[in-house]
């Protein structure tokens, strides 16, 4: 028996007793191959001596100071290293536990925004469907991820709705990408339009879309056209860059390939590569000033704000990242890994797609090819993914309900930066094998 409330209740999952470069151990001297950076959060691998000595480092000296009486120099450096490689007049940083938190603080500064700037009456977010961010109830809200808001949907904040950029699945074969993109900034138009732009607060988008669809980017000018209507109207744009941030598509920040700067960025996941549980939000310089010229407090505030250790932690995980030019690395092994999937993925009667930035990659699953359709979610082919992959001595991350909430499955790969093309070959191939186990898994016995 155990005391500790796991996420699948009738089942423990195996002990993590050691993990080390690219690997986990388990207690049963099982070793897996870490091909999704656990959820794309284990950038560097596991056990980096940079990162630990940081961390015994700051603990030697400040182990904690409670943000409401005293800043840390080593807070104070990683908030100037995130914002002098942000875009543009992301000078302002605001530290946090985790990509939750950074989430339910990107929607509180922005409605103090709003109303020390005179706009009480702005209370509307608006998202997409088939987003994810996060499991705080504001967080929860805002996402499109339906499998996880039904249960709590009566405790949920009224979030408009708008189309995902999903070019796979949601453009129509007749139609062409910028057509497709220029639908979808129309569409979102309208729902400005509608809602009445003085009510508006801002639009939150993922800039590759991670959990909910598989490492999904946008299509060419999207984001560009996201950008006028924000400044068109008034309102803000969020980039939720959780998981897909912090290099793992190549750049520092995933924005920065599309061309523009957000009002807000939330950052979590990689910015310490699991060694700490951190947190980040980028504001513009405008958003702050305007607070600072008002009340001079951003309302908000948790015990484990700029926590030194944390602190330390991410920057560290920053340093490594420059100083091994790992960013490069990132976008040289992305594009072979995408290519060995093809090889081995590109004829399989039931891979759909393929599809990524980086070392964040996708791989939708179907029943037919042609026609796209999905398997049927009853039987829970992303779960069977899993079961047979860990079986295979291999860590990815599969979801369900990627077409539209309850039907769907994908597999996503997010393995650290540091893996080699001998590391990227094995998890091919033992992804190969792993699907494979599954598909006969799912298979009716005759």
């Amino acid at each position: 028996m155990t005391q500790l409330i796991h996420r699948n209740l009738r089942i423990t999952p195996p002990s993590a007793v050691c993990a080390f470069g690219m690997y986990v151990r388990d207690s049963d001297g099982n070793t897996y191959l870490d091909a999704s950076g656990g959820a794309a959060v284990s950038s560097l691998g596991h056990s980096h001596p940079d990162v630990l000595a940081a961390m015994q480092a700051q603990l030697a000296t400040t182990a904690y100071a409670h943000s409401a009486f005293f800043t840390t120099d080593v807070a104070e450096e990683l908030a100037t290293c995130l914002a002098q490689n942000a875009p543009g007049d992301l000078n302002n940083v605001y530290l946090v536990s985790g990509g939750s938190e950074a989430i339910e603080t990107s929607l509180k500064l922005a409605r103090q925004y709003f109303v020390e700037n005179g706009e009480p009456e702005r209370r509307v977010f608006i998202a997409r469907r088939q987003s994810y961010h996060g499991n705080t109830l504001g967080a929860l809200a805002l996402g499109g991820n339906e499998w996880r808001r039904k249960p709590f949907a009566p405790l949920l904040m009224d979030v408009a709705r708008v189309s995902p950029c999903y070019d796979y699945r949601e453009r129509p074969a007749s139609q062409d990408v910028q057509d497709y993109t220029a639908g979808l900034l129309v569409e979102l138009e309208h729902r400005i339009l509608d809602l009445g732009p003085q009510n508006v607060i801002g639009f939150c988008a993922e800039p590759v879309v991670g959990a909910t669809l598989g490492a999904v980017a946008a299509t060419p000018g999207y984001f560009k056209g996201v950008r006028a209507l924000c400044d068109k109207y008034g309102i803000l744009f969020i980039a939720d860059e959780v998981m897909c941030g912090m290099g793992r598509t190549g750049t520092l920040y995933a924005i920065e390939q599309e061309g523009v700067v957000p009002d807000i960025v939330a950052l979590g996941k990689g910015l310490a590569a699991g060694y700490q549980p951190v947190g980040a939000v980028l504001a513009r310089d405008h958003i702050v000033e305007r607070l600072r010229a008002g009340s001079g407090v951003f309302q908000h505030g948790h015990t484990y704000n700029a926590h030194p250790v944390a602190a330390a932690a991410a920057l560290a995980v920053q340093k490594v990242i420059r100083r091994d030019a790992l960013l490069s690395a990132v976008t040289m092994r992305g594009t072979a890994l995408r290519r060995m999937l093809r090889d081995a993925f590109g004829n399989h009667p039931n891979v759909g797609d393929i599809r990524g930035r980086g070392l964040f990659v996708g791989l939708e699953l179907v029943q037919e090819r042609e026609t796209k359709r999905p398997f049927d979610p009853d039987l829970k082919l992303h779960a069977a993914v899993k079961t047979a992959a860990m079986a295979c001595g291999l860590m990815v991350y599969p979801m369900g309900g990627t077409a539209d909430g309850r039907r769907g499955d994908h597999i996503l790969l997010a393995p650290p930066f540091i893996a080699t093309e001998a590391d990227l070959g094995q998890i091919v191939a033992r992804l190969s094998d792993a699907l494979a186990r599954a598909l006969e898994a799912i298979r009716p016995r005759s």
